[in-house]
């Protein structure tokens, strides 16, 4: 082949990347407006409440995607086990749906390379739920710097100095605390400790919301409880929709699985508010993976003829033996919260 050839598949691979791309970013902000339009339900109290005081809940964290699918003839000598690349990810808690997704082809790469990228993002009055990942005083000083707030998990053995006490009690403490050695690499930063203790077992949250009024000690703990939200959607994406196989080695191959993969858990995550809403229940009460596995029992309902609007056939009462709707657990009577 020539490198006229070469070079006419490599523009054809980034037009459909950039296509695809194009298709998920441009999607987005309609399925945002969808769900502020559909959405009169309630969210969980502690959303709710932090929403007024701030215009976005992000969570983000990063993945590695798994390894190459050598079953493929075009990857036999690749080396075994060969990683994918990692994924940095921001979802809105608000609605689950993905804000952004960013790729990098070494799967070694630290969380905090993504830092740039996440500054370059996020807009003054956001608050951010983070992983430790991100646990670097210059990042969130930059974070603050631009009137964007976080809550984040205290690493064990942190140096702290107190400043001020809030609450000192048998099950809570909320101090003003400042962290760091006054270095480069570990400048001074203050910032809020919330401890709240679970049986014999204290958890710990740091916070740069200084304030209790704003964000109350027992709000900050629940919100960083539904950071795993953005482990629920990892599982998802790679274990229901395909991302655990990954069929290509070339990096323009792994970004359009990425961004296909990623559009589909949008629409997913859509249909599945809709199919909420349309039932009056909380969204967290419909299962994804059986709204998934049911869009076959829908097409096949459409094509005899039956079926015509996947939201009401998913809602319809004659369809629920499809599990749509998530058994009720039991509640453990003994855990007042769970954090």
């Amino acid at each position: 082949m020539t490198i006229v050839g070469f070079i006419g598949i490599a523009l054809c691979a980034i037009a459909k990347l950039l296509g695809l791309l194009k298709v998920f970013k441009d999607l987005l902000p309609h399925l945002q407006a969808s769900w502020s339009r559909r959405n009169q339900r309630k969210i969980p109290e502690s959303i709710q409440f932090t929403l007024t005081k701030f215009e976005k809940i992000w969570i983000v964290d990063c993945s590695i995607l798994e390894a190459l699918f050598q079953k493929l003839e075009s990857l036999k000598d690749a080396p075994q086990g060969k990683l994918a690349g990692k994924i940095g990810t921001v979802i809105d808690l608000k609605n689950l749906l993905p804000v952004e997704i960013w790729f990098c082809d070494n799967p070694r790469t630290a969380d905090t390379k993504f830092e740039a990228d996440i500054l370059n993002l996020v807009t003054p009055n956001t608050l951010l739920l983070l992983d430790r990942g991100f646990y670097h005083f210059n990042f969130w000083l930059q974070l603050i710097a631009k009137n964007v707030n976080f809550i984040t998990r205290l690493k064990k053995g942190a140096a702290i100095h107190v400043e001020q006490v809030f609450t000192d009690s048998f099950s809570l403490r909320d101090r003003l605390i400042r962290l760091g050695y006054g270095t480069n690499k570990t400048p001074f930063i203050t910032l809020r400790l919330v401890e709240i203790r679970s049986g014999k077992t204290w958890h710990s949250y740091l916070t740069s919301v200084l304030d209790p009024t704003v964000i109350p000690p027992y709000v900050v703990a629940d919100l960083y409880r539904r950071r795993w939200r953005i482990e629920d959607a990892f599982n998802t994406v790679k274990r229901l929709l395909g991302l655990s196989y990954l069929w290509t080695g070339s990096v323009n191959g792994v970004q359009l699985q990425i961004w296909g993969t990623w559009l589909f858990y949008a629409v997913l995550v859509d249909l599945g508010d809709a199919v909420a809403d349309e039932l009056s229940l909380p969204f967290d009460s419909i299962s994804l993976e059986m709204i998934y596995r049911g869009l076959y029992h829908f097409y096949v309902a459409h094509q005899k003829g039956k079926a015509t609007d996947p939201i009401k056939y998913f809602a319809s009462p004659e369809n629920q033996d499809l599990g749509i709707v998530k058994r009720q657990r039991k509640p453990n009577i003994g855990l007042i919260f769970d954090f």
